[in-house]
């Protein structure tokens, strides 16, 4: 297993101690946010630095392909479920966010099978940065109406972006379902 792979590997690994840490928070205080926190921004370093590495040493893989983009979901997903019983967040917000990831991932799957690679738009990069950033401002949960309102701002941007990229990427690659309906 290559560098990158192991990489991924530990970001699917990781997943597990964020949402207890995160979930502990109500029983363990600010200590748990702060260690869910690092967990997370760790996580999301080797999302980074396991694509960097993969291109620039040519280590891409069928391995890398597939879980990559499964283990970021995951990340993102569990962290945004982690917030409902917090009540951090609307489950509704959340379910329209895992959704549009379902879709997108049926997309892909359908156009792989076709020979076609669809890469992300620039409104999915918007959409998955806003939507990290968000995460980590509102894992610390710290107290403060500006905060509160940032998190309000941020997360509803987020869900923006959510809609905004899906109907980009449905419009942008409607061939992909020709002959499918």
């Amino acid at each position: 297993m290559n560098l990158p792979n192991k990489l991924t590997t530990l970001r699917v690994i990781m997943v597990p101690f964020f949402v207890f840490f995160m979930l502990m928070s109500e029983h363990f205080g600010t200590w748990s946010n702060i260690v869910a926190l690092i967990i997370f921004i760790a996580a999301s370093l080797t999302d980074m630095l396991d694509g960097k590495i993969a291109r620039k040493y040519n280590l891409i893989t069928d391995f890398g392909k597939f879980m990559d983009p499964l283990a970021d979901k995951l990340l993102v997903c569990s962290a945004l479920i982690c917030f409902i019983p917090l009540g951090r967040i609307p489950t509704w917000i959340v379910l329209i966010i895992i959704a549009r990831e379902f879709i997108i991932s049926g997309f892909r799957l359908i156009a792989a099978e076709k020979g076609k690679v669809i890469a992300a738009g620039i409104w999915g990069k918007m959409k998955t940065a806003v939507t990290m950033v968000t995460i980590i401002i509102m894992i610390p949960h710290l107290p403060g109406t500006g905060i509160f309102v940032l998190e309000q701002i941020l997360i509803y941007l987020s869900l923006a972006l959510t809609i905004i990229s899906l109907c980009d990427y449905l419009i942008r690659n409607k061939d992909v379902l020709d002959g499918e309906m």
